[in-house]
Parts: structure tokens; sequence; C-alpha cells
């Protein structure tokens, strides 16, 4: 998935997004099938990412390296992408599959949000609309989904603060990505911050960071290879081939991935309101990530990269 300037054959890149989909979909299963603390799971994912991708990550950072600016903005996405997954990790321990992937996958309108407060991309009426119907359907998983899990309520507002972290990290990554950094040095030096920022975690938790189970760890293998390096690894070449906005709006199937795995591992059928309430925030986060870019106050696409496509908003 080396970048290249000859484009790939278009059936290739639709099978390598295929595939991504396919993998970031076990993330949820995966999670729970570890058993083992959040803080830990989150940890270890990111740093097993971290060491797989390291050779590309230096020969890219010798080709690109970061400095100044963009050196403390990874440092900063590093911090959002950590707590980005140990939210969400968090958040399955307390609520269903189907309401956190779905609630999780809510980053294209936390994005279109904090660009128009931060980078003055005031939204269309669409986008407006989109934002309304996907909080509606987000209102709905809330109250539909209060006889699932052991605290649905604190569930909901983990996968919630999950995606509007994960909106932070792609804002920061299109900003590095616009000064000249490339994808694959960026996003190597971010899931190694990443690692970092968790690696105090589990001690502030109260957690072992060492003496699970080969099974545990296994599980978290799988989770740091297939989700996170095919996965998110996939749903970036992809979004340098098709755009952002197609790849986004095609993480929106993953809930409905995660979902059938969820009722085929664990028979963990979510409830008719949850599944009601993810029609609605599905189809918000379509209309919002179908309308395109907003336009920033000088007219440029909201902190696009000029000349390149940029990494879709991460999945869970």
């Amino acid at each position: 998935m080396a970048e290249g300037t000859a484009e790939p054959d278009r059936r290739k890149v639709y099978l390598v997004l295929a595939a991504a989909l396919v993998a970031v979909s076990f993330a949820a299963v995966f999670i729970r099938l570890a058993n083992a603390p959040a803080p830990v799971v989150a940890l270890y994912r990111l740093a097993i990412a971290s060491l797989v991708l390291a050779p590309s990550t230096l020969r890219a950072l010798r080709r690109t390296p970061l400095k100044g600016r963009a050196a403390w903005l990874t440092a900063l996405s590093g911090l959002a992408l950590a707590i980005h997954f140990a939210t969400w990790i968090s958040s399955l321990s307390f609520t269903t599959i189907a309401a956190s992937v779905t609630l999780a996958t809510t980053t294209p309108l936390w994005t279109a949000l904090f660009a128009w407060l931060v980078l003055g991309a005031a939204p269309t009426l669409s986008v407006m609309l989109g934002m309304t119907v996907a909080v509606a359907g987000a209102a709905v998983i809330g109250f539909g989904d209060l006889g699932g899990g052991s605290n649905p309520v604190l569930g909901d507002l983990l996968a919630l603060a999950a995606a509007a972290c994960a909106a932070v990290y792609f804002l920061i990554g299109r900003e590095v990505m616009r000064g000249g950094v490339s994808l694959p040095a960026y996003v190597g030096a971010v899931y190694g911050w990443a690692a970092l920022w968790l690696l105090p975690l589990p001690l502030i938790a109260g957690v072992p960071y060492f003496g699970y189970s080969w099974e545990a760890l296994g599980w978290i293998a799988l989770l740091a290879l297939v989700p996170q390096v095919v996965g998110h690894t996939g749903l970036n070449y992809t979004a340098r081939h098709l755009g952002a906005t197609v790849t986004a709006t095609a993480v929106l199937a993953e809930p409905i991935g995660s979902g059938v795995l969820a009722a085929l591992v664990f028979a963990e059928v979510p409830p008719p309101m949850t599944l009601l309430g993810a029609v609605l925030v599905l189809g918000g986060v379509t209309l919002v990530v179908r309308t395109g870019e907003p336009r920033a106050r000088d007219g440029a696409p909201a902190g696009e990269p000029e000349g390149s496509a940029t990494s879709a908003p991460p999945a869970p």
C-alpha cells in the first residue's frame, strides 16, 4: 500500500476498501473476546500496530520529517487518538456493540462541527439537516438502549466522546499533511504517540500491565493486526484514491458488519429502538459526508491538503 504516482486499478482499490471494512468490523468482537481491561487493550493495540509499521514509518520520516509545528500537532493528534480508543473500548463494557459502533462512527458530524467552530467552515443547510437527524438517532439509541449492557447511558456517552476525539485526530491530520508530511509518516508517528500517551493509563486505572492469558493476548494481537494495521491502513489507502467523502460513507457500513458478528458470536441482538436509531444516525451521517467538504473562511476546503487526498475518519 505504498504511495506512488501511478493510479492503481479501480477494482483493486474497491477490493482493498471491502477488505478494510471487513477488517474493522471485527474490532468490537476481538475486544469482547480478549476480556481484558480497556486501558491495557488500547495500549497493546496501538503499541503492536506501531511496531509492525515501524520500518515503513521510519522510511517515510526520513523522506518527510516532522518538524516544528507539524511535530507538536502530531503529538496532540496522538493524544486525541489515545483518548478515542480508550473511551470507545471502554464503552463496549457498558453498552451493546451495535449502539457503541454506531455512535462511534458519527465522526463526520463532529468533524463538520469542529471545522465550523475552529476553521470558520460554516455548514450548509444539508449538513445541518444531517446533523439534526443523526442527533435524533443518537437520542433514540440512548432511550432504546436502556435495557442493554451494564450501564448503557455511560457506554453511549463514551462512544460519542470517542467519535469526537477521532474528529480532532482527523482534522489535525489534514492540517499536518497539508504542510507536506506524507500519510505513512503521519499515521505511523501518531500511532506511536498514542501508545506513549496510553502508557500510564493502566497504572492510573489500577490494572496490571502484564499477567494476561495467552488467549487474551492473542485476541489483542489480532485486534492490532486486523482492524488496526489492515483495516485503518486500507481505509487510508482508499481515501487517497477514492477521496475522503467516499471512504467515510463506506465506513458507515461498519456498524452493520459489527452488529452481524455480535449476533453470531455473542447472540447479542440489539432492541428495535437501537436499530431505528442506527438507521437515523447512519442516514444523517451519510447526508453530511455526501454534501462534501465545507468551505473555510479563505474559500478553501476546511483543512483539506492541497493537491492530495486525505485520510478517512478512523473507524473504531
